[in-house]
């Protein structure tokens, strides 16, 4: 029942937290062993375990008792990939750091998933979602999703998800380089770098900001209450039906927008002189003006009429803002079969979706439940009696296929070692995906950026642009600086897909690639002669990945996508800001859609940031199959579809679900244990929420000079001794008192001495950053050194960028800048063999540029 591209791995998930299980969930096609803690588990608490549990077998082992570790022993002598999510302080304490599994096997590929890194000033500090958004300032891009001052917070896990996806290409590109190296390493992935990878262009607006302060400033994209400031605000406006139905609009492509200008009959507008420039105004008063028209235009309709002019007109596209597990009855969705129904001893029917990937139209490997605690223990621990303590290459990577590698290719390597190489002979310092080249069609930056990150680890990337350029080049102001990010590593060749002589060199291109990427809409890669049947045709080994918004055919399948739309379809806008779709009035839309806007289109926090990750794990998951001489067919990842996955916690459906908590009223997080409080200067983020913390905080604050009883009597009392708060139950039951008495408390100190005073005790909590992530990793230079990367590019010349996504012990990675559109024509012709001429010829006749 395993996936055959993965048969034959062995992954040991060490994990206790849902970074480790969502990305050994994605490789549940080889044989995924769950080590689970005497009583199991913390995961299997969430709603999601029946989903992300599944597929996998279950043992229980005490770390700390002889005769386990002897079994534990077994298992890594046996396995390929092995995953924890420990501190690295506890860690090396436990005898799990990576020189102590390095030891175990030299073909190992161990990967620790951290909060915040291996080194750096954070790196010992709790790996808590919640402490790592509030750090980074993440919760401070967040701020408008309430109406009071300061810091909100997000319920959506976007580090979770990055971190995950991180370690699943950092797993993949050790295995791709393990089958010519013969050697195993260590890959560290962690919830920093995988927030930041969601960013799609804010790092360079701060940027230009701080580099020209009297030229450009960053602005919000609307006022406070709601009226416009940024033009985007108008093609991705969101407005009330007549009935009531809230509406994400996704216009951003000026033809889209003039699409639907036509649908609102306000093309007139374009003809007035009042209204020159338009969507760019040139005062507050028309911007508002403009934005009203078009609210009051979407509620002449109702929900059923607009679906008419969405089903009939494809340049048009909206989508009903939803919660929770109503992404599972998206048309989309259930015409690709992406929703099972999957029976189960324990939990009864679960309701979850398939796999991430699906290949040939059919997910990866079948749905499978999640295992009782032990339920594999017997045989795991004969497995493990019998397994050989020092690990021979296993067969399924004897046979393997080396990475085509394209002639020219600056990252091409001189020789491949067969998987029988003596380790003493590899040289450390190659990026693991050397030789691989990728061929890249897409728009914006969804899928684009899956290909970035990709390069990151020594991929070469070709993307293929119109003789205008892709739209995200002019999607900002300042010029070319919405590409910066999205464009680093890439080699650009502008060409025009129409011409027959455009379409042989893009065939020529595929048949020197190793990947190919296309991320149009449903119909586009055929009409463009780029589809899977095509330029198989031309190379029969490429791996062939389809990253639409919607899918490559169905309902929805020509609809365009945007990161909004796709926060409204998933749930991701609802989750982060329920209250905001009760608005009736006018001046409480406004406001409303200012909350709404905040929760799923601020950019260094969105849908297409999510999409990207599974984009990236997917064309990885394609190479090793390939190089693991198991191929698969056409790969399909979808924005929506990877949007669905990132709420696991809020879709997986089935009788008794546990109930998760929800985002207190006033945005602070959600138990007293778990949110924001506000202190004498700044605000702390607390993160105590497991039993065992207990003790430590309320001892700690109990015995802080600075609670006087009359400040707060519980204090007094010693928190500790409060007969309300001494089980986890009571507190649970008294959570609203808890946090009053804490409020109090923390108000008397200021936030830095707050996270100075705690850490020391080893309890989470931490100096909320008010100011946005991706200027903090810039301008502090103990951060920068740590996080980001110099970089050079013609846009930005000398620059820092966010470092790669993830880091291995023998293998490089690289931080390479962005490029202008058609940098690489002339070059990558002449690679193909044309001549001076001949690129001279067809510059003349509009082919290239």
């Amino acid at each position: 029942m395993s996936s055959p591209s993965l048969a034959g791995l062995r992954v040991i998930d060490l994990s206790a937290t849902m970074p480790g299980a969502l990305a050994t969930q994605f490789l549940a096609g080889a044989d995924v062993v769950g080590v689970e803690r005497p009583g199991g588990s913390p995961l299997r608490r969430s709603p999601a375990w029946p989903a992300v549990g599944g597929g996998r077998r279950s043992i229980i082992v005490d770390l700390h008792h002889p005769a386990d570790r002897t079994v534990l022993d077994g298992l890594l002598a046996g396995a390929d990939v092995v995953v924890t999510t420990l501190r690295p302080r506890t860690a090396r304490r436990l005898g799990l750091g990576p020189d102590d599994l390095a030891r175990r096997s030299p073909r190992l590929v161990s990967v620790a998933i951290t909060g915040w890194g291996s080194a750096g000033p954070w790196a010992d500090l709790k790996g808590y979602e919640a402490l790592v958004m509030a750090k980074l300032g993440m919760f401070h891009a967040k701020r408008r999703l309430v109406s009071r001052p300061g810091p909100a917070y997000s319920s959506v896990a976007y580090a979770t998800w990055g971190a995950a996806h991180t370690a699943v290409q950092g797993i993949v590109a050790a295995l791709v380089e393990r089958a010519s190296s013969g050697r195993g390493q260590h890959v560290e992935a962690d919830l920093v770098r995988g927030a930041s990878m969601i960013d799609t262009w804010s790092w360079f607006e701060h940027l230009v900001a701080v580099r020209f302060p009297d030229a450009y400033r960053t602005v919000e994209a609307t006022t406070p209450a709601g009226d416009p400031v940024s033009a985007l605000v108008y093609p991705l406006l969101v407005a009330p039906t007549r009935d009531g139905h809230w509406l994400q609009f996704a216009q951003v492509e000026p033809r889209l927008f003039a699409a639907m200008l036509t649908e609102f009959g306000l093309t007139p507008l374009l003809d007035d002189p009042k209204w020159a420039g338009l969507p760019v105004l040139a005062t507050q008063e028309l911007r508002t003006e403009l934005l009203e028209i078009m609210i009051r235009k979407v509620g002449e309709r109702t929900l059923a009429d607009w679906q008419q002019v969405f089903a009939t007109n494809p340049d048009i596209n909206a989508e009903v803002f939803t919660v929770a597990s109503g992404v599972l009855d998206h048309p989309q969705i259930r015409h690709d079969g992406r929703v099972v129904v999957l029976d189960t001893a324990e939990h009864g029917p679960v309701r979850r979706p398939t796999t991430l990937v699906h290949v040939d139209g059919a997910p990866l490997s079948p749905p499978r439940p999640a295992p009782r605690p032990d339920e594999h223990g017997a045989e795991l621990r004969a497995e493990a009696a019998a397994a050989p303590r020092s690990a021979a290459p296993r067969s399924a990577d004897r046979h393997t296929v080396a990475p085509h590698t394209a002639p020219g290719s600056p990252a091409s390597p001189a020789a491949v070692p067969t998987a029988d190489a003596d380790p003493a002979a590899s040289v450390p310092g190659g990026s693991p995906l050397a030789g691989v080249t990728i061929l890249e069609f897409g728009l914006m930056f969804a899928a684009p950026f899956g290909t970035t990150m990709l390069a990151d680890l020594g991929a070469r990337v070709i993307k293929v642009e119109t003789l205008a350029g892709d739209t995200i080049r002019r999607i900002l102001p300042f010029p070319e600086l919405g590409a910066v990010r999205v464009m680093q590593g890439k080699e650009s060749i502008a060409l025009d897909l129409g011409t027959d002589e455009g379409r042989r060199i893009v065939h020529e291109l595929a048949r020197r690639s190793d990947v190919v990427l296309q991320a149009f809409r449903a119909g586009a890669a055929e009409r463009a002669g780029v589809d899977a049947a095509t330029l198989r045709a031309v190379n029969p080994d490429l791996v062939y990945v389809n990253a639409p918004g919607y899918g490559t055919d169905g309902p929805c399948g020509d609809k365009p996508a945007y990161a909004p739309s796709i926060g409204a379809a998933t749930g991701i806008a609802l989750t982060e800001a329920p209250s905001a779709a009760n608005a009736t009035s006018l001046a409480e839309i406004k406001s409303a859609a200012v909350r709404i806007r905040s929760a799923s289109a601020v950019s260094s926090l969105q849908a297409d940031g999510l999409a990207a990750l599974g984009v990236a794990s997917a064309i990885s998951l394609g190479l090793l199959a390939r190089t693991r001489g198991r191929p698969l067919g056409p790969m399909t990842v979808t924005m929506l579809a990877t949007g669905m996955h990132a709420l696991l916690e809020q879709v997986v459906e089935y009788a008794g679900r546990p109930a998760w908590p929800v985002v207190d009223e006033g945005g602070h997080g959600l138990t007293a244990l778990y949110r924001m409080y506000p202190a004498a200067r700044g605000w702390v983020f607390l993160a105590a929420p497991a039993p065992r913390e207990w003790a430590a905080l309320a001892t700690t604050l109990a015995a802080d000079p600075a609670v006087e009883p009359a400040t707060d009597p519980l204090a007094a009392a010693r928190l500790a001794a409060d007969p309300r708060f001494a089980t986890a139950a009571g507190r649970a039951e008294h959570d609203h008192e808890l946090a009053v008495a804490l409020g109090r408390i923390f108000a008397t100190r200021p936030a830095a001495e707050w996270e100075q005073r705690l850490t020391a005790a080893d309890v989470g909590c931490v100096q909320v950053t008010e100011m946005d992530a991706e200027l903090q990793l810039q301008t502090d230079p103990v951060l920068a050194a740590e996080y980001a990367s110099p970089a050079v590019s013609p846009i930005c010349d000398d620059h820092l960028r966010m470092g790669p996504p993830v880091r291995f012990s023998r293998s490089a990675t690289r931080s390479p800048g962005g490029c202008l559109a058609g940098e690489h024509t002339e070059a990558l012709l002449r690679e193909l063999g044309y001549a001076d001429e001949e690129i001279k010829a067809l510059r003349a006749r509009a082919v290239v540029g």
